[in-house]
Formats: C-alpha cells, sequence, structure tokens
C-alpha cells in the first residue's frame, strides 16, 4: 500500500470491509496497517470522505463487533479441542 494517500487508503479499505465482510484485525493484517489505523481510517476519515460508505462500513463493523464473542469462543473451543479428542484423563 506504498505511494496511496490517506484518503485513498481509506476507501480502499472501506471497499474490502464490504465486499469481504472481514474484521479490523483481517483488514489490518491485509493492508499491513494497525488496528487503530484501520479502526480511524473507516471511522472518522472515511465519515469526512465519504459518509454514504462510511454509513455501510459502519453497519459491518457493528455487526462484526456484536459477534466478536461468539468468534471469541469458537476460537478457545478449537484451541482446547485437541485435548478431548486426543488425551484421556
Amino acid at each position: 500500500m506504498k505511494n496511496v494517500s490517506i484518503e485513498e487508503r481509506a476507501v480502499e479499505l472501506a471497499h474490502y470491509i464490504i465486499n469481504s465482510k472481514d474484521t479490523v484485525r483481517g483488514a489490518a493484517s491485509k493492508f499491513g496497517i494497525s488496528k487503530s489505523t484501520v479502526h480511524k481510517d473507516l471511522s472518522e476519515r472515511l465519515l469526512k470522505i465519504n459518509p454514504i460508505l462510511a454509513k455501510e462500513v459502519r453497519k459491518i463493523l457493528d455487526k462484526n463487533k456484536a459477534e466478536r464473542h461468539i468468534r471469541g469462543g469458537m476460537a478457545t473451543k478449537l484451541k482446547y479441542s485437541h485435548l478431548r479428542n486426543g488425551k484421556v484423563g
């Protein structure tokens, strides 16, 4: 993502999130930037650049936030599933 303006990056991130339904963490990893930068781009900068696009992204971010505890629980379940399946007592 070199030589891209902040505004272009914010719009590109927005389109990525909308199309992929990815999380802030996933987008940060994909674009090689921090979660804080992704969040700032999508919640503050994009609002000034393109409020309509910002509103669409906000819906996805809110949905991801609401489902966060489920993903965390599934990750923990997967992490410890090998103990139940592989070992007895």
